[in-house]
């Protein structure tokens, strides 16, 4: 008798699950881990408040937007703390907490989730959690809470995926989100308001301080309509391991656009809630066999960036590729393992889904985008704030000697001095080359879902997707999360001026950091020159999520992309039968849904066909030895598919 697939993919997951059960093992209650936490001396205190006034101050680029928009001054409230501890001795100073409490209030005021102050030792890299997940979802009656995940292991009378919250420790369950929006440092209201139900159960300690309450009492009501009550006490456990280093001088971290609250959270969902993603990784990692794929499933290298599936509507059957992270080390790899999972998925529709990303490689979002379209990618310019230091870290990285390159912006910067511009002039951050290199590689149409929380790099790539008109967006709530800005550690920043004598960076205490928006991002085509901090993107259509999303997989979600990909046809062109005849170059062209091609070889136009029946023979006269072709194929006058080719 042989084992069935579903008992070998069990025993998989029981075996590779094994590492997430040994971490969950170590969790403790908040009261027994608050008992090792506390001991930051009153000069360290005061270090962190100087080091905070310095990035504020002098590096942070949305200090001027930030001031008008929120009437906030941070800088001023730091410099009252900071006269507070200089009257304060070792026995006078309060709790701990109490500083953590007030220096996360000042940076959470200026509503960026770039902008932070990062707990030290023991919070670093430590959650927060309850066993279970809530998520949102709406109908006639209203907004509703509801179960939709519940970690391994956890069980209680009546209480599984699909329960309703009602209460939350004795509060409405909507007022208690409201009250954890309020915490928060979403740039928008869906964005706190979004934030304010994930962090019902999932905090992040490196981001917010740990809650003030040991347990909650959770009111429900059960599959029968039964009201219930749960007492559950949170717990702390060791996150799973960021992707990328963003302190090292690399090109990567010097290119992050990160929420890290997104971005911890992320993890920490994977290892309460999807011990599968942590089996396939590991798989990879190991070069071991996959556990059997769930039925319509792609596999893929890269399990916590991408999931791939094809997906069934009343529209017909669609690629889904959800992209869970740009969080990545190597864009270019990111956008070959994208376009090998897309070439596998249906080519008459696809559903690009980047919910809950909270970005990472600003180069991974933007390289992604050519893929998708025939139109050449103009990646968003950035900007620096002028101020004395953030010039002296341009110029001492302008002529790429040290492996960095700021020097498009120094000029800019140096002028300022003369004509008093608040910000230097705009460069694209990434190369746009490299955000052209490939081309189109999908023909179908294309729709693109997002929520309140995308942000960052996520941010950037809808924007890009929207300025250049690649399909629809079709958003869950009715803005993206607004994040507009490429983000700098502190200890990058201190590493850029790195053998300066005169650098005003000081290493920060016990694994303390800070992180800042150190260049401004600004949308490009019709919107051209609009920041995207704390406008986000807008939807083009909007869907609410129903209880049968949150149950069935987003089957309702996926049937509104559905509606929305039916009635848009797929265009694309292709050459064939290349040949060369007395110095001339010789090929067909088929196409799709196109009446007119532009030939160019090596990047020169050669010729312009007319399509008969979607194809014809095409001569390029005198044409040298070429080594790649690019035909653009044209409906109405419309570009409407491009393909490129290597002739040798």
């Amino acid at each position: 008798m042989t084992d069935s697939a579903d008992d070998r993919t069990a025993a998989f997951l029981q075996h590779a699950a094994e590492p997430v059960r040994a971490r969950l093992a170590t969790s403790t209650p908040l009261s027994s881990f608050l008992e090792g936490a506390g001991t930051l001396t009153l000069e360290e205190r005061r270090l962190i408040v100087d080091q905070a006034l310095v990035l504020l101050e002098q590096n942070y680029v949305h200090l001027p937007l930030k001031a008008a928009m929120h009437a906030v001054n941070p800088v001023q409230r730091l410099r009252v703390l900071r006269r507070r501890l200089e009257r304060q001795t070792e026995q006078t100073m309060p709790r701990e907490w109490l500083f953590h409490a007030e220096v996360s209030e000042i940076f959470h005021s200026v509503r960026d989730l770039h902008t932070n102050y990062l707990l030290p030792d023991p919070f670093n890299g430590r959650i927060a959690f309850l066993p279970f997940l809530i998520e949102q979802y709406t109908d006639e009656q209203g907004t509703h809470f509801m179960v939709t995940h519940v970690a391994e292991g956890f069980s209680a009378p009546g209480f599984g995926p699909g329960v309703e919250i009602t209460h939350w420790s004795g509060i409405p369950v909507s007022s208690a989100v409201d009250l954890n929006a309020a915490r928060f440092a979403g740039s928008n209201a869906a964005a706190r308001r979004s934030r304010g139900v994930q962090s019902l159960t999932v905090r992040p300690l490196r981001i917010h301080l740990p809650p003030f309450e040991e347990w909650v009492t959770v009111s429900y009501l059960d599959a029968n309509g039964t009201p219930r009550e749960l007492r559950e006490n949170w717990r702390i456990v060791e996150n799973l391991p960021p992707m990328v280093d963003a302190d090292a001088i690399s090109a990567a971290a010097l290119a992050q656009g990160l929420d890290l609250d997104a971005d911890e959270t992320s993890r920490a969902k994977v290892l309460l809630f999807a011990p599968r993603v942590v089996a396939q990784e590991r798989a990879v990692q190991a070069d071991e066999a996959m556990p059997e794929l769930r039925r319509g499933e792609v596999a893929t290298t890269m399990p916590k960036v991408f999931k791939a599936q094809h997906v069934e509507t009343s529209s017909g059957t669609f690629g889904h590729i959800r992209i869970f992270t740009f969080g990545v080390d190597d864009p270019a790899a990111f956008v070959r393992e994208f376009v090998r999972l897309i070439g596998q998925l249906p080519q008459n529709g696809l559903i690009v889904d980047v919910r809950d990303n909270g970005g990472g490689h600003i180069h991974a979002a933007e390289f992604t985008l050519q893929t998708l379209t025939p139109r050449r990618i103009a990646p968003e310019p950035v900007q620096f704030i002028n101020t004395p230091l953030n010039l002296r870290i341009c110029r001492r990285h302008q002529d790429g000697s040290t492996g960095i390159d700021l020097g498009a912006w120094v000029p800019s910067m140096e002028q300022a001095i003369e004509i008093g511009a608040t910000f230097s002039s705009a460069f694209p951050l990434t190369p746009e080359e490299g955000a052209n290199a490939i081309g189109q590689q999908y023909f179908g149409p294309v729709v693109l879902i997002t929520n309140a929380r995308c942000y960052s790099a996520t941010d950037i790539f809808v924007a890009g997707f929207q300025d250049h008109g690649i399909g629809p967006v079709l958003g869950t709530d009715e803005n993206t999360g607004a994040g507009g800005a490429n983000v700098w550690t502190h200890k990058l920043l201190s590493d850029l001026l790195q053998g300066d004598r005169a650098t005003p960076y000081v290493p920060l205490p016990k694994a303390s950091g800070m992180r800042v928006s150190i260049r401004r991002t600004l949308r490009v085509g019709a919107l051209s020159g609009t920041p995207v901090e704390d406008l986000g993107v807008i939807p083009d259509e909007a869907h609410r999520m129903t209880r049968r999303d949150l149950l069935e997989d987003n089957a309702d979600l996926f049937d509104r992309a559905g509606r929305l990909l039916k009635d848009r046809e797929p265009h694309a062109v292709s050459i064939t039968d290349t040949i060369s005849v007395n110095g001339s170059l010789k090929f067909k062209v088929r196409a799709t849904n196109v009446d007119r091609v532009d030939v160019y070889v090596d990047q020169r136009p050669r010729a312009s066909v007319d399509l008969t029946d979607g194809q014809a023979d095409v001569t390029v006269p005198a044409a040298p030895p070429g080594h790649s072709a690019r035909i653009e194929g044209f409906e109405a006058g419309h570009l409407v598919a491009s393909k490129t080719e290597r002739l040798n």
